[in-house]
């Protein structure tokens, strides 16, 4: 039998690594979770797409400059985009054009925007806090979690070495002929369930920590060990200082969901002056600068010959009554006198630069009811901001006092524990005594045995339990999670 516990305490302790690992605190934990955890990555997505509407609001509110160029080959009858007369040829073109607008005024449509998109970017990053509390909650209850299990594998670890200690005095006994025979069965089946209970305590001990692994993203199968504070040196705060009421205050201060509500009801009200702008008229100003080039063979100009003259079906009176019928010379194309070169780039673009600047007002006289249905919609927006917000606060305020009533309960278990666990030590004692002077048999001091051991594990599940109902309690009033 002692054999059997040899190999048991060698295969548990062999699972550590040979060389030794850098260990992981609370804090440590906590941030490896929410570096690594996928609802963190995607809210800090939102986050940033939240900073973008909001510089581009930003930027808005500056003029825009445009430029834009363009070229094509024309044939066939065309018009001549610097004289604009009809010309049928082949000829190249090209273009360009520079392009300005501003809003002078706009009933500050854009200066509520730029404030909207600022409160949803403070409620985006509310909302990664809160999930970044919401994982650090959780890797904190999974870490003390791991602290427990440790514990209790450390408890049924002495409660082995008792056993077999007993076991060996006994057998002396049994050797001797002062006992019988029975009592050292009893002995060695209370040590076999002993090692039971150690297995299956390890066996939680290693749960416990695949569980914080998971919420780590860190590979199962790595090298892992926490520090191991004791648990009675641990901080917390006294229950006087954690009334329900006060962390109720504290908590719609510091907490990101109230926070994020408060930013979400900013942004809702402000997309209501946005959308009232929509009903107003606007004035902006705009400006441009254009010119073209146009590359053509060479155009012959020709000698004007005149053949004579030709009616034009019009008529004008000399001022003596008489109409006299309008007529309009008739000429043909004499010699070539020369040829016609398209101009180079830059005088072209020059000699056709086209500049024009001006003002505009739009005046919304009827768009479909958009723009009111609009505003109505922003209204509605903020009533149901306001409604969620009530919502959020009404079930913070439950869960504190819920959180505060089950520390209660923590506590009061907690000092029961540690009386019973006086009572079954000193039980354990007055026992262990009778048995060596062999007033008491073994299955009596088995049973006192086991009764310790079981007020042992109840009394450090109730302390642990404690500790995390307190931990959850100064986590709402704003004191972080630290251990």
């Amino acid at each position: 039998m002692r054999m059997l516990i040899f190999y048991i305490l060698l295969f548990f302790s062999i699972q550590s690594p040979v060389f030794a690992q850098e260990k992981w605190n609370l804090k440590s934990c906590i941030e490896q979770a929410m570096s690594k955890n996928l609802a963190v990555s995607q809210t800090e997505i939102q986050a940033k797409i939240a900073a973008i509407n909001y510089q581009q609001s930003k930027l808005a509110i500056y003029p825009t400059l445009n430029f834009g160029t363009s070229s094509a080959f024309n044939t066939g009858n065309n018009q001549d985009p610097t004289t604009f007369t009809r010309v049928t040829e082949n000829y190249l073109s090209a273009g360009m054009q520079l392009q300005s607008s501003a809003d002078i005024f706009n009933f500050f449509r854009k200066k509520n925007t730029i404030a909207a998109n600022h409160w949803e970017l403070m409620a985006t990053v509310a909302n990664v806090n809160k999930t970044k509390y919401d994982i650090g909650l959780s890797t904190a209850n999974a870490y003390l979690q791991v602290l427990l299990a440790k514990k209790q594998t450390e408890i049924t670890a002495v409660q082995i070495q008792q056993t077999q200690t007993q076991l060996d005095i006994t057998r002396k006994k049994v050797n001797a002929g002062t006992l019988p025979e029975l009592n050292t069965t009893q002995l060695e089946a209370q040590l076999a369930m002993d090692s039971s209970n150690y297995i299956s305590s390890n066996g939680n001990f290693t749960q416990a920590i695949l569980a914080l692994k998971l919420l780590m993203y860190i590979d199962p199968s790595a090298p892992f060990e926490i520090e191991t504070p004791s648990i009675d040196s641990l901080p917390i705060e006294t229950i006087a200082d954690l009334q329900p009421a006060y962390v109720y205050e504290q908590a719609l201060k510091n907490q990101p969901l109230q926070l994020g509500d408060e930013y979400r009801i900013l942004a809702a009200k402000k997309y209501v002056a946005v959308a009232k702008a929509s009903l107003y008229p606007s004035l902006a100003a705009f400006g441009s600068l254009s010119s073209n080039y146009l590359s053509f063979n060479k155009r012959p100009y020709y000698q004007k010959i005149l053949n004579g003259y030709q009616s034009t079906g019009l008529v004008a009176d000399a001022g003596t009554g008489v109409l006299y019928d309008v007529q309009s010379p008739i000429f043909s194309n004499g010699n070539v006198l020369g040829y016609v070169r398209p101009g180079s780039l830059s005088k072209q673009y020059n000699d056709n630069l086209r500049k024009s600047i001006g003002i505009s007002i739009n005046v919304p006289l009827f768009n479909g009811g958009s723009a009111k249905s609009n505003l109505e919609k922003s209204k509605l927006n903020v009533g149901s901001a306001l409604l969620q917000k009530e919502k959020d606060d009404q079930q913070l305020k439950q869960d504190i006092y819920q959180a505060y009533t089950a520390a209660i309960t923590a506590l009061e278990k907690f000092n029961a524990s540690k009386k019973a666990i006086d009572a079954s030590r000193k039980t354990f004692e007055f026992a262990q005594k009778r048995f060596e002077i062999g007033a008491l048999s073994t299955f009596d001091l088995i049973s006192a045995q086991n009764n310790l051991l079981r007020a042992q594990l109840e009394n450090t599940i109730n302390q642990f339990d404690y500790v995390f109902k307190m931990k959850v309690l100064e986590f709402y009033k704003g004191a972080g999670l630290k251990l």
